[in-house]
């Protein structure tokens, strides 16, 4: 074995790791010396104070975003401490301790030696100046030292307890050093004037400082023979542990330490055991370091002066073992012992990691109160000071690797340092300790304001009088912070448990208690405010009353203040009046004699009785208690006694005995708020909790919807942005005090921007301003709460760039999830840990992959102990998460808290089963979820930055390989053959790796793939040049047939046997995989899988989603490519195509033009934009079509994988521009039109693939005959089938088949085919349903239903609607039940029965309209609002048709070239015209300029033929009844004859019944009543009286709406 393999086996020995954290000193030292003991020497001390790094932790631990954590920290801070350390280490020094960003530093040596020892140590002074003299760190901040140097006699004290050993340095080269450094100004060495009468004056230059005995170092100045190296070789010989010899090159002897097993448990003695735990575990390495709130007590104790050592040693011995045990009780720790300012001083901390603990102000305030009181007492000690701070603080190890300590360092150290020492003789706190508390403002006073030096602002100071509770009367009192106006939000299920208990109790002779459980937070107090305004009455005596954690240690506390309330006493002001008051109460309930009694409860000061004075203290409570009863029997014959009481949980056991007797003999009214009892609680209170007339509700979760408006109210505006809506929503897990609390921190980082609402019809609409989606107030708060103020005009939105995601937690909240981890077992942290890093919701197989040395058992079982403690929810699949995820649980009614009330055993056995139940539920989930955001946050925030590097890198690693569509969908991109384009490939994969992974996924790498030559396209041989329509119509759906039973028998290589993961791989694989790479910094990777990402989701027809990933890509683009090195076009062109998806899908078609246009221009097929331009490449295109037409099939090399991603972009994008130049009507858009399609179907044929040449040919075959060209529209069609009939039935080919039935049908519908739609519908859906694509079966149902709508076949037309209904129940898909509804309000009103209620298709609407793939998704919403203002219109109720013909009217203008969109228009216009109907009727003076523009906008969409012909009939008709509701009878009828025209051709019988029944209406003598449909509504059947005939289809006709016709004449 070498040496340098036998040196690091040495230094990772635990014993050279333990060494690391101790001076020499000590590693040397006497190594048993019993629990005290004094030892004395002579040398140098050296204190270097380090300026900037309190400054730079305040930055850090205030930083707004997630990746500005400890370990940059960490990183800085010990580059400067560790070069200083080596210094001191090189000059032979022995760091004694580390104080935050201070060191001390020892050279002993005997007395002879210290004149030549200081001139070494000023010249190690002197080179530590210098490494800081030109520095300056990446973060700004400008280094410098102050050194302070002192020699002579030194005393150390060691003490301790049985458990933890401390050691101090003391004496006047102790109080020297550190009044030398104290004169230092920046750069400066002080020598103390013992130091400069020892030196070698010879050798030191100096500057005399005024009035002080101390100086300044110059400069050292040797004589010219002088070598320096010869005499510091000579200086070391007296040191006796510098290293030396064989080990010269050591830095310290200690990193050499053999083992020593006595050596080694004495030294952890003087080693925090969390320390201990980090060098046993390899696991926890770096686990300590981090910035984290912590509590500071800096206790000070002076002694008197001229004390000897010895004597103020056995002081601080009984001050620290005393400090030690109170600190235990509460998990607080002792971190330094150091002598400060002529004292001796402890720092102490409660919070470090893995010790957090709920209440940890409280406990610090009490420990501090505590150790106050003793050491006030012990002998010796002259004045006890303590400062309690608290705040976020660095908690970490700085230092050399060889020599460091565990320390704090932050403002907050500084400011409890300093109240210790401007305060003295009492306790202080700083503001931020005081709030957080939780204790009455009586337990502290503010003290004046002082300047405290290094302290810039340190807010107000209060003393802290003490822990012990007071009856302080008419403190107690429930209170509420919110203003009277502000409404209690989302709690009407538990108010109602309220009313009904109160019913109960005023009808009854019995008493009734409601107990509201829930976690700190959740407005437990709020719901008791409104409960105590709601029982005020004449009547009742309400007494309303808050506990504190104090009270539960004051006996019989509840009692006092509810009895003190409850006699009037909390209003008298002296006590006096009191005991008048109780005088005059309890006169004729007790003797005079027996007054005394209520002394001390009430402070009052009634004569002692003999009698009294003779009693025992249980007499006089009994005593008390038979007072108070019969005090509250006479009340409660008065008047009604209601108590509330808020904090429950710190009921005393006392007060719990007295309240379980008063329900038993008073009818009282408890309603109790309490938090989960952290301990069993005691006897009373389990027999009240159990009680037959005690509702005890467990208090769930507020409603997305509930926070959206609570975040309104708070600031005081009318909405929202979505993305702030979904973060708060998210982040506060429904719990009102979180989102108050991540809404401060947002608001602290000024990242709220407030600004004027927009109106819906935006004139210039952008990208950035496409999705300005804002969560409104509800209405009905709005009108309320804001009066008609103008907040409700205003809505808050974020600053431009802010990455919620990565928002670092507020500190507040961050606390909790640290006492929460703290509170686990190690093991338990890291899985938490670890999955924190994969983010918040997670699988099972990638954690198992990341943790270390984990096995599979051991997994499940913490995973269930986790689950159960509510740190990660579980779910089978990811269905079920989206699921949960929509809406947060509500509260449940329990009749007792169970877990809290069993006996002690069996609880225990009771868990055990539970979670041996629980691990088999893990077993079976694959799919976990933080339970609450902020622990994800606060635990990835833990890692240090090279782990988590490494950490994302391995995740990143095995999420690659499954970033692709499913094996079910043939493993491809989401943009196809994008990975061919780019080069992503990892590092540390070598090529055949890769080649190995893609062949894996069922790909090959480019040169290796072979493609069958197909012929493009050949002349019609499936199909005969003479054969008639009818023929080919009969063979096709004999083909599809054929098809349908070959799937049915679920042949291997014809069916799949699952269904499609694609949308759960891009959730849990795709989604994070981005988020890794953006955490490793590889914007390139990061920014492929963004536009994977946004791909899909337009897949998957959310474009909201789509938006948001594509400008998380856009962010990364402005980035890449301000960097020569990154030239990627298609990534670029990709970026602008799928924007332009989006646009279109939204009905902005302008922005989508415009964004195609650049997509093409990069991708080299540049669109003509002037007319000589466009004539010039129609006519190549032509030529391309017709050699492609033309010449005999030819084989030719199939396009390289490149150049096929860059054919399908363009596809794409063709296919999309010839749909938006049809919106435009001018002669120039014609042949826009046609040149666009043409390249669609020539760039299709150069990619050879089947599925884009078919889907071209469609695409052409539509536009020729929305053109009129009827010969060539048939002619690809015949084409298409040609195809599919050669098609290999397996794989992508009978995807293809499947598609062509689906694509042809919907074309049939659109432009009339209603029988061939059906037939061609019918037959997709079913393939479709055997091919397991709900996405694309629920998209035939959609048009299939309305072939069958119009066809009035509503037997198939209801199962139809099941189907979509179990699509959109099973996939937790909105759309298609969206249009399940939509579907729903056509029957009601056409129809004329009903399927689902009105109510309940109105409640969907207002429960999903913000729902952002319905908003985002031109037409569906346009259909739904429509509807709705018809029926308000038939009803004649015109103030709620306006609502909701405004809300369809802004979304008119976002035209798409779908069904939906033309469907939405046709009942918006019919609106419109029932509209204008009521306004001829009251002649009004904009009546006929109405009308025209009516008959206008229906001609135009009439002779536009955008879409087909299917809708002109319904056009046609409306038309009609413009004009016989303008006298125009001629017109009339022309459109009328035109609309049953075209009724009877298409077979449309719902139309052709409603043109007959009106024709017949208009031209008879009888008149309808206005409220004809209010009295249709009310005869409407439902679906299941129609099927079990009790209703025949001609009744049903009958239902049908008649369009009022008053006026034959001319009424213009």
């Amino acid at each position: 074995m070498n040496r340098k393999t036998r040196r690091k086996e040495l230094q990772d020995r635990p014993i050279v790791k333990i060494a690391a954290h101790l001076p020499d000193l000590i590693v040397y030292g006497d190594y048993s010396p019993g629990q005290h003991s004094v030892d004395s020497f002579d040398g140098v001390l050296m204190f270097v104070d380090i300026s900037g790094f309190t400054a730079m932790t305040e930055k850090f631990s205030t930083a707004m975003y997630m990746d500005r954590g400890a370990e940059q920290l960490v990183e800085i801070l010990n580059y400067y401490i560790s070069a200083i350390v080596e210094k001191v280490l090189l000059f032979g020094g022995d760091i004694l301790k580390f104080a935050g960003d201070a060191l001390l530093a020892l050279w002993k040596v005997e007395r002879r030696q210290l004149k030549n020892i200081i001139t070494v140590v000023i010249k190690c002074s002197l080179e530590i100046h210098g490494l800081f003299e030109s520095q300056e760190s990446e973060e700004g901040l400008d280094v410098r030292v102050k050194i302070g140097l002192a020699a002579g006699h030194i005393t150390m004290l060691v003490f301790g307890d049985e458990t933890r050993n401390f050691f101090l340095v003391i004496g006047k080269a102790v109080e020297d050093v550190r009044l030398a450094q104290n004169m230092a100004q920046m750069n400066d060495v002080i020598l103390s004037p013992n130091c400069w009468q020892l030196c070698d004056r010879s050798m030191v230059e100096i500057k005399r400082i005024p009035d002080q005995r101390a100086v300044k170092v110059n400069f050292l100045k040797p004589p010219p023979t002088f070598n320096f190296d010869e005499f510091f070789t000579k200086c070391m010989t007296f040191m006796d542990y510098y290293p030396s010899g064989d080990q010269k090159n050591l830095l310290r002897l200690a990193c050499m330490l053999e083992s020593n097993p006595e050596l080694e448990v004495a030294l952890q003695k003087y080693v925090m055991e969390s320390i201990l735990k980090q060098i046993d575990d390899r696991r926890l390495q770096g686990y300590l370091s981090e910035l984290r709130p912590v509590t500071i007590v800096f206790v000070n104790l002076m002694f008197k002066e001229q004390e000897k050592a010895e004597v103020i040693g056995l002081a601080i011995q009984d001050a620290c073992v005393y400090i030690s045990s109170v600190l235990r009780v509460f998990r607080g720790q002792i971190n330094k012992v150091f002598m400060f300012d002529k004292g001796c001083s402890f720092l102490c901390v409660f919070g470090f990691p893995g010790e957090k603990a709920p209440d940890e102000v409280t406990h610090a305030l009490e420990s501090a109160v505590d150790i106050f009181d003793f050491c006030s007492q012990v002998h010796k000690i002259h004045t006890v000071s303590i400062g309690v701070a608290s705040g976020i603080v660095f908690c970490g190890i700085v230092g050399h690797s060889v020599r460091h300590e565990y320390t704090v360092i932050g403002q907050k150290v500084n400011i409890a340092a300093r109240m210790m020492m401007y305060y003295p003789g009492i306790v202080t706190c700083d503001s931020a300790t005081y709030n957080s508390s939780n204790l009455p403002a009586y337990f502290f006073k503010e003290l004046p304001k002082k300047v405290m030096k290094g302290v810039a602002d340190s807010g107000p100071v209060y003393q802290c009088l003490g822990l012990n509770e007071k009856v302080m009367f008419g403190m107690a009192y429930l209170t509420c912070n919110r203003h009277q106006g502000y409404p209690l939000l989302g709690r009407d299920k538990e108010i109602g448990y309220f009313m009904c208990a109160m019913r109960e109790f005023l009808t009854c002779s019995c008493s009734r208690i409601l107990m509201y459980e829930g976690l700190s937070g959740c407005g437990k107090s709020q719901i008791l405010v409104k409960i105590e305004s709601l029982a005020q009455s004449k009547n009742h005596r309400t007494v309303a009353i808050a506990l504190t954690k104090i009270s539960f240690h004051q006996s019989f506390y509840t009692i006092q203040i509810l009895m003190a309330n409850v006699l009037g006493l909390d209003t008298c002001k002296h006590y006096k009046e009191r005991q008048t008051n109780l005088q005059s109460k309890v006169k004729t309930l007790l003797d005079e004699k027996f007054y005394c009694i209520l002394n001390d409860i009430f402070h009052v000061q009634f004569p002692i009785s003999r009698e009294v004075s003779t009693m025992s203290t249980s007499r006089k409570q009994k005593q008390l208690e038979a007072l108070f009863m019969k005090i509250l029997k006479q009340t409660g014959k008065e008047e009604r006694i209601i108590f509330i009481i808020d904090e429950g949980q710190f009921v005393d056991a006392a007060s719990w005995a007295f309240l379980k007797e008063l329900i038993q003999a008073v009818p009282v009214f408890i309603i109790m708020s309490l938090s989960p009892f952290l301990d069993t609680p005691c006897a009373a209170a389990s027999t009240i909790m159990k009680n037959r007339n005690t509702t005890y509700i467990t208090l769930g979760a507020m409603q997305p919807r509930d926070i959206c408006d609570k975040v309104c109210l708070d600031l005081s505006v009318g909405g929202i942005s979505q993305e702030l809506d979904s973060y708060l929503v998210e982040g506060s897990c429904g719990i009102p005090y979180y989102c108050e609390e991540l809404l401060k921190n947002l608001d602290h980082h000024r990242v709220l921007v407030f600004q004027p609402m927009e109106s819906e019809e935006k004139t210039n609409v952008t990208w950035n301003n496409l999705f300005n989606n804002f969560a409104k107030l509800t209405e009905e708060l709005r009108i309320t709460t804001f009066h008609g103020d103008e907040g409700s005009k205003e809505v808050c939105n974020l600053t431009g760039g802010v990455r919620l995601k990565n928002l670092s937690p507020p500190a507040s909240l961050k606390e909790l999830s640290l006492i929460q981890l703290d509170s686990m077992s190690l093991s338990h942290q890291m899985l938490v840990r670890c999955a924190a890093i994969i983010g918040l919701t997670f699988t099972t197989d990638l954690l198992f992959e990341i943790l270390p040395c984990w096995n599979l058992k051991m997994m499940i079982k913490a995973l269930a102990t986790l689950v159960n403690s509510n740190v990660f929810d579980c779910f089978r699949n990811i269905k079920e998460l989206r699921r949960a995820l929509k809406q947060n649980a509500a509260s449940v009614e329990v009749n007792y808290r169970s877990p809290s009330l069993k006996p002690f055993g069996g609880m225990a056995r009771g868990q055990q089963a539970e979670l041996r139940e629980l691990e088999s539920e893990v077993i079976e989930c694959n799919i976990f979820r933080f339970c609450r955001p902020i622990m994800q946050k606060t635990a990835y925030e833990l890692w240090l930055k090279d782990q988590k590097e490494a950490m994302h890198l391995k995740c990143a690693g095995l999420l690659e390989e499954n970033a692709h569509k499913c094996s079910r969908c043939r493993s491809g991109d989401f943009i196809p053959y994008h990975h061919f384009t780019v080069d992503i490939r990892r590092s540390a994969l070598d090529t055949d790796t890769v080649r190995k992974m893609a062949t894996s996924q069922g790909l090959e790498a480019e040169e290796e793939i072979i493609f069958p030559q197909i012929e493009i396209p050949k002349k019609p041989q499936v199909l005969p040049e003479n054969i008639s329509s009818e023929e080919i119509k009969a063979k096709v759906l004999s083909f599809f047939d054929l098809i349908i039973s070959k799937m049915r028998l679920s042949e291997e290589d014809i069916m799949p046997w699952e269904r499609c993961q694609c949308e759960d791989i891009l959730e849990v694989v795709i989604i994070p995989l981005a988020h890794h790479f953006l955490a490793l910094d590889e914007k390139n990777k990061a920014l492929y899988y963004f536009l994977e990402v946004a791909s899909a989701y337009v897949l998957l027809e959310d474009n909201y989603m789509a938006y948001i990933y594509l400008n998380e890509g856009e962010r990364l683009l402005k980035i890449l490519r301000k960097k020569k090195s990154w030239s990627h076009t298609f990534e670029l062109a990709t970026f602008y195509s799928l924007k332009g998806q989006v646009c279109f899908n939204m009905g902005q078609m302008r922005l989508a033009k415009q964004m195609l246009r650049k997509a093409l221009k990069l991708l080299s097929r540049v669109f003509p934009n002037n007319l000589v331009s466009l004539i010039l490449q129609t006519h190549i295109e032509k030529n391309k079509l017709s050699h492609y037409m033309d010449q005999p099939a030819r084989g030719s090399p199939p396009p390289g994988k490149k150049k096929l991603a860059q054919l399908y972009r363009q596809t794409a994008c063709f296919s999309l521009l010839w749909k938006i130049y049809t919106l435009r009507n001018s002669f120039h858009s014609k042949l826009y039109i046609q040149l666009a399609a043409m390249m669609q179907v020539n760039t299709a044929l150069e990619t050879q693939d089947h599925f884009q040449i078919i889907k071209a040919y469609l695409d052409y075959s539509v536009y020729h005959q929305l053109a009129g060209y009827q010969g060539m529209w048939f002619k690809y069609e015949v084409m298409v089938i040609e195809k599919i009939i050669d098609l290999p039935l397996k794989g992508e080919g009978i995807e293809t088949v499947t598609y062509v039935a689906d694509t042809l049908g919907y074309i049939k519908l659109m432009m009339g085919h209603l029988d061939l739609a059906i037939d061609l519908g019918s037959r997709a859906q079913k393939m479709w349903a055997l091919l397991q694509k709900p996405y694309k079966q629920y998209r035939v149902l959609c048009w299939f239903s309305k072939s069958l709508f119009l066809k009035n076949r509503y037997k198939q037309l209801i199962q139809t609607l099941e189907w979509l209904w179990d699509i959109s129940a099973v996939e937790e898909h909105i759309f298609s039940k969206a249009f399940f509804y939509l579907d729903c309000l056509d029957i009601m009103l056409y129809s004329g029965f009903v399927y689902r209620t009105f109510d309940e298709c109105l409640e969907f609407i207002h429960q999903n309209e913000a729902n952002t793939i319905l908003k985002f998704q031109s037409g569906i919403l346009l259909g739904l609002y429509s509807c709705v203002a018809i029926w308000y219109a038939r009803l004649q109720e015109w103030d709620l048709f306006h609502v909701f013909s405004n809300k369809a009217k802004n979304l008119v203008p976002r035209r798409t070239l779908t069904m939906l969109y033309f469907q939405g228009m046709c009942r918006y216009l019919e609106g419109q015209v029932l509209y204008l109907q009521k306004q001829i009727e009251e002649q009004s003076e904009w009546a006929q300029d109405a009308g025209i523009e009516l008959l206008m906008s229906l001609e135009t969409l009439v002779a536009q033929n955008i879409t087909g012909t299917v809708f002109h009939p319904r056009l046609y008709h409306l038309m009609a009844y413009v004009c016989i509701l303008m006298g125009d009878g001629q017109n009339c009828d022309l459109f009328l004859n035109t609309a049953l025209q075209l009724s009877e051709s298409q077979g449309n019988v719902l139309e052709k019944c409603w043109l007959n029944m009106n024709k017949e209406w208009w031209y008879s003598n009888s008149e309808l009543t206005k409220d004809q449909w209010q009295q249709t509504v009310l005869r409407l059947p439902s679906w299941e009286k129609v099927v079990s005939s009790n209703v025949s289809l001609q009744d049903i006709q009958k239902h049908k709406f008649l369009m009022r016709v008053n006026i034959l004449d001319n009424p213009f």
